[in-house]
């Protein structure tokens, strides 16, 4: 993971959880993560795109006037 996490210019959480939710392909042996450099080059190749959250409309509520 620190390999990883230097290749990329990110944490080592970050690199992590990048290998654990499946966006780079590894191999786990015990309890270590192992990343081909093959999986690493396909991942930067290809890299991953940006999720950002919706913006959101205001919501407006509706009164009712009394009559």
């Amino acid at each position: 993971m620190k390999e990883v996490a230097e290749a990329l210019r990110v944490h080592a959480r970050t690199a992590y959880r990048l290998v654990t939710e499946g966006s780079i392909r590894a191999v786990k042996i015990g309890s270590q993560w192992r990343v081909s450099e093959a999986a690493l080059l396909e991942f930067i190749e290809k890299g991953t795109p940006v999720e950002r959250p919706a913006k959101a409309e205001p919501v407006q509520k509706q009164y009712k006037l009394p009559l």
